[in-house]
């Protein structure tokens, strides 16, 4: 099997890493040359490839606008499984069902990474354990899908959860997108500045996701803007219940709010465990 990852940043690179050491042959494609060199001193990589001339495999490891253009425009052979990792899903199959196509597109969305970017960050490991979101329509190819999902797990994917664009961008609105929406805003508070020596593992872990690619993400948010608005909108409704709590000095009201959290901590993990 020929498998091709165009885009050799932290996402592609480390498709490419994993599979390699599972056993297949991948080949590199970018945009530019740097990452690709780097790929082959590392032995991240069996080769190089300009075009997807006989690749059966095709990941698409590139910004969402970058992809849909290559969804639309690219030259991939006849029954070829090609597969995008944005992270929204929408917007991304709608180019593609927009006409009839020669590839078989599988939507999927590697749950990992890391707060830092590039092939350098990159690592055969960096889907071990995670999460592998796959979405389908009506014209998916259920053969298609079943490699894609088998490559996942030689990528070291744990659990396999497929289900509709729709619902993905829904999801991912909260468990991703508003986490680096929160993560934004909190760090920018007066107080950071001067707060050194006084930070622990609260502040780390509310801050990690800040240091983003505000390009990308900027992309993301606003092609998923309708399932970002209404999970801001309901966090600052929540927020609001906290405050009210403190300008009132409502000491019940604030232990029933922090309580409730705490259930819904205690629900969601104890549920998926």
């Amino acid at each position: 099997m020929k498998i091709v990852v165009y885009g050799l940043g932290i996402i592609g690179a480390s498709i490419c890493a994993a599979l390699k050491r599972a056993g297949h042959t991948v080949y590199g494609k970018n945009r530019s040359r740097e990452p690709l060199d780097y790929a082959l001193a590392h032995d991240i990589i069996d080769g190089v490839v300009k075009n997807y001339a006989e690749a059966e495999v095709v990941f698409l490891a590139l910004p969402p606008h970058v992809a849909m253009r290559e969804l639309d425009y690219g030259n991939f052979p006849r029954g070829c499984i090609v597969a995008d990792v944005c992270g929204v899903k929408s917007a991304i199959e709608q180019c593609v069902l927009k006409k009839q196509r020669a590839y078989r597109y599988v939507g999927m969305h590697p749950m990992a990474g890391k707060e830092t970017n590039g092939i350098t960050s990159s690592s055969a490991n960096l889907f071990r354990g995670a999460n592998l979101v796959v979405t389908l329509n009506r014209s998916t190819d259920r053969r298609a899908v079943a490699i894609v999902e088998a490559l996942g797990r030689d990528m070291g994917f744990q659990r396999v959860v497929e289900c509709s664009a729709a619902a993905h961008d829904r999801k991912i609105a909260l468990t991703s997108q508003l986490a680096h929406i929160v993560s934004s805003a909190y760090i920018r508070s007066e107080e950071t500045p001067s707060s050194l020596g006084f930070t622990g593992g609260s502040f780390q872990d509310m801050t990690r996701v800040a240091h983003l690619d505000e390009k990308i993400w900027t992309d993301l948010f606003l092609l998923n803007r309708d399932a970002l608005l209404c999970e801001t909108d309901g966090l600052i409704a929540r927020l609001k219940e906290y405050r009210n709590a403190l300008v009132q000095k409502d000491e019940d009201a604030m232990r029933e709010l922090l309580l409730l959290g705490k259930e819904a901590y205690l629900d969601f993990y104890q549920k998926n465990d």
